[in-house]
Parts: structure tokens; sequence; C-alpha cells
């Protein structure tokens, strides 16, 4: 056989094992279909669509005649006051009430069941068996995640908005500092909140990644991942650990209500941001570590 019969069959070797860039695009996008057609998946977007309704219903049979919250009113999250005033308020409220618990369990849920869920159910070893490689499934699977969470954000500000035109008047409004803005400005203003929210929720998608692959039980994976969601959210409230809660990835969760400000205060949005991308790269990094390094046997 000559050189050139040679260097064509090397070729057309290397052609078929070589993964086609579409086929990453079909894998993501099969995850997706299979993400967001589980039952699980759906009762989780429809309890968080939910939380958005309950609070608007619980300010609105709290309201007095005078249009203030009544007692107790004032031991709700941020912007809950100015709720009766403008439906939008009902946007950030939401978000500030699912941000500490609802919204990260959901999406460690999601995580965790990333890569323990196919392991459990036997189908892992047949998603590598195609051409795309551990690699690229488990970019396809952290971008699935990170869809989950931008999702789960706008389901809940969309709810939120829906109740609140229902319930109370809407137009412009005061910001934190005192200011008015419009209406259009406060609506562009909530959904840049709503993504910086998923934003904020990337670190941890990345750690329960990294826990998926530790394990070939999804519910393990997923008690796993809620289990540090909970003890890094009751660390983060002693006091004695001032020095170490601006390392935790939920200390800066909330500072997206700087963006209510006029004019907007970036310092702990940047910090938050910064964060979750640190979180990101280092779990991430583990998270392949351990991946393309393990045995499959399931």
């Amino acid at each position: 056989m000559s050189r050139a019969d040679l260097t064509a069959v090397s070729t057309t070797a290397t052609a078929a094992v070589r993964p086609n860039p579409l086929w990453s695009l079909g894998l993501l996008r099969s995850e997706l279909v299979t993400t967001f057609r589980r039952w699980r998946t759906l009762a989780l977007l429809g309890v968080l669509a939910a939380v958005p309704i309950l609070v608007g219903i619980a300010v609105r049979i709290e309201t007095r005649g005078d249009g203030q919250v009544g007692r107790g009113g004032g031991d709700g999250p941020a912007f809950i006051a100015q709720v009766t005033n403008n439906g939008l308020f009902l946007v950030f409220t939401a978000l500030a009430a699912t941000l500490p618990f609802f919204l990260p369990m959901a999406v460690g849920v999601v995580a965790g069941d990333a890569v323990a869920g196919e392991a459990d159910a036997g189908t892992l070893r047949y998603l590598l068996v195609a051409p795309a490689g551990r690699t690229r499934l488990l970019l396809a699977k952290y971008a699935t995640t990170m869809a989950f969470c931008l999702v789960a954000t706008l389901v809940v500000a969309a709810s939120a908005l829906a109740v609140g035109a229902l319930l109370f008047p809407l137009g412009d409004l005061t910001t934190i500092s005192g200011t008015r803005i419009s209406f259009a400005d406060g609506l562009g203003r909530a959904l840049l909140i709503a993504l910086v929210v998923a934003a904020s929720l990337a670190g941890l998608a990345a750690l329960g990644l990294f826990v998926s692959t530790l394990t070939n039980s999804g519910i393990a994976a997923m008690a796993t991942t809620v289990g540090l969601l909970i003890t890094v959210q009751i660390l983060d409230q002693i006091p004695q650990l001032h020095a170490l809660q601006p390392y935790f990835f939920s200390h800066y969760w909330l500072s997206f209500a700087d963006l209510m400000r006029d004019p907007v205060y970036w310092d702990d949005l940047v910090r938050n941001l910064e964060l979750q991308a640190l979180y990101t790269a280092v779990f991430g990094s583990a998270a392949w570590a351990r991946f393309t390094t393990r045995d499959i046997t399931a």
C-alpha cells in the first residue's frame, strides 16, 4: 500500500473517531429536552412559580385599608413593604424569598442528579459510547444545569410579575436610593436582577456536578448537594466565622438588591460574580478530573 493510501486511511479513521461539532449541539439539545421533560423538573418549577403567588396573596390579605402592610409585614424579605405601592416590587421580593433556599435547592437537585442519576439508571455507559466523549458530556450536563438556573429564575420573576399586576398597581417606582424611575426602567432592572440571580447559582451548580461525579446514587448526590447548601447557609449566619463568610458561595447572593440603587452599587455584585466564577473553575475542574479518570461501570 502506498504512502498516499495510508494517509487516506489514517485521515478517514481520524474523521470517524473525531466527534462532529453538530453532535455536541445534538447532545446538548437532548440533555435539555430530557431534563425539562422530567416530572421532577416540572414539579420543581411549579413549586417555584407558586411561591410568588403565596407571597402576593399573603401581602394582599395583610394590607390595611391605608395601603400599608399590617402587623408583622416588616419582618419579610427586602422590598416587601413596597409591594402594595407597586406590583413590580413583588418580583424583587419573590427572588429575595426564594434565593436563600428554594431556588438553590432546586438547582442542587438537578446538578446532583446530572451524572449520578445516569449511573443509577444504568444509562451512563451508553451515553459514553457516542463520540462526544466525557469532556463534552460533562460540559453538556453543566450547560443544562445552568439553563435550568435561568429558567427557574425567570419562572419566579414571571409568576411574581403576573401576580403583582393582578393584585397591586403598576407604574413608576422608587429606588432604594429614593429616586424615581420609570416602569420600563424598573422592568429592565427586574430582568437584569433575574439574570444576576441565575448567574449567582453557577458556583452551586458546579459544586453539585462535582458531587454527582463521586457516586453512582442520584439520591445520595442530590441529598449531599442540598446538605452542603444548608450547611453553608448556617455557617454564613455565625458571627464568629465572619472572616470566612466572604468566601462562601452564598454570601453575596442578595447583593442583587444593589441594582435597585441609583446609581447602582457595583462592588458586592462584582464580588459575587467573581466568587461564582472561582467556584465554577475549582469545582468544574475537579468534576472534570474525576469524571475523565473514573471507571464507568453503570
